[in-house]
């Protein structure tokens, strides 16, 4: 079974590496090796600093969370990206759509943060280099190469981010905004829906018009999956979540018949319908006591 491997912890949340992340690294080398030491270790550090974003991208999120009253239970890499574990989704859309665009916000503020190293750095670059040794003046390049790269990756991480494809942060926005005006189940299909388009759309035009760039980096074709996936499990969750409550809104209440709590235990703090196979009842409970009993309509 794959496993995954604990960095640190930031803000009291542990992050973790999965084990399929170190594909990516193993990627880089196989297709650099013929452009030297080198330039393989000027992208794997690169690569690093990229996926030090995305830790920072899905803390975002995290603390977003937290300050609506939602803990995180961890951050895990994996080789398309980070993963930000809630211990439970907001129902509140309101909430959802600050939670999506923390991420991207993230990444906007890094951007703008590298904007003027990188401004300086190619205004000094011709002092430097006319008065620095040629090492020097190497490793001015590459560092202002390094930086400028780290801008713009942060760039399309906003954007890729913001693409409406549930359940991508772009998704989430669109499913929020939906929901502000409909049904979270409705917005929900919608958004998923948009999602799979979006994926299948990219995928048709890639082979038809790039085959070779579709080919060469698969973690895009693992990313089509993950949306699709990923997706289609919320949207079903969610409607048999709806499903579930109004079920429950349309039990009709009956008095208790005894009282539950003396010959019918339940864990400390339970909150849910139970079945009384003996009375034939369901009995509804919250925070670990008995609330009222209904009877199941019959089909």
């Amino acid at each position: 079974m794959l496993r995954s491997w604990r960095l640190g912890s930031l803000f009291g949340i542990d992050v973790y590496v999965h084990s399929t992340f170190l594909l990516l690294p193993l990627l880089v080398v196989l297709t650099s090796e013929a452009m030297g030491v080198g330039t393989i270790l000027f992208l794997l550090a690169l690569l690093a600093a990229v996926f030090g974003c995305v830790v920072l991208h899905e803390l975002g999120h995290a603390l977003m969370a937290r300050r609506f009253g939602i803990r995180t239970v961890d951050i895990t890499l994996y080789p398309i990206g980070g993963v930000a574990r809630l211990e439970r989704m907001t129902e509140r859309p309101s909430e959802e759509l600050w939670i999506a665009l923390a991420g991207p916000a993230v990444n906007v503020a890094i951007a703008a943060l590298l904007t003027p190293l990188v401004l300086a750095g190619a205004f000094l670059a011709p002092l430097v280099l006319g008065s620095a040794s040629p090492l020097g003046g190497k490793v001015w390049a590459l560092g202002v190469d390094f930086l400028f790269t780290l801008l713009w990756a942060n760039i399309v991480l906003v954007l890729f981010n913001l693409l409406p494809a549930f359940p991508m942060d772009g998704g989430r926005v669109l499913r929020a905004l939906l929901a502000l005006r409909m049904g979270t189940v409705r917005a929900t299909t919608i958004a998923v829906g948009v999602g799979r388009g979006l994926i299948l759309a990219g995928l048709i035009l890639s082979l038809v018009f790039a085959p070779s760039f579709l080919a060469s980096n698969p973690m895009l074709l693992l990313l089509a999956v993950f949306v699709f996936l990923v997706g289609q499990h919320e949207l079903l969750a969610i409607r048999q979540r709806e499903a579930a409550r109004q079920a429950e809104a349309t039990l009709p209440v009956v008095p208790f018949l005894a009282d539950p709590a003396q010959d019918f235990r339940v864990e400390p703090g339970f909150s849910g319908i139970t079945w009384d196979q003996r009375r034939g009842v369901g009995i509804q409970w919250h925070n670990g006591r008995p609330i009222g009993t209904f009877l199941f309509p019959s089909e």
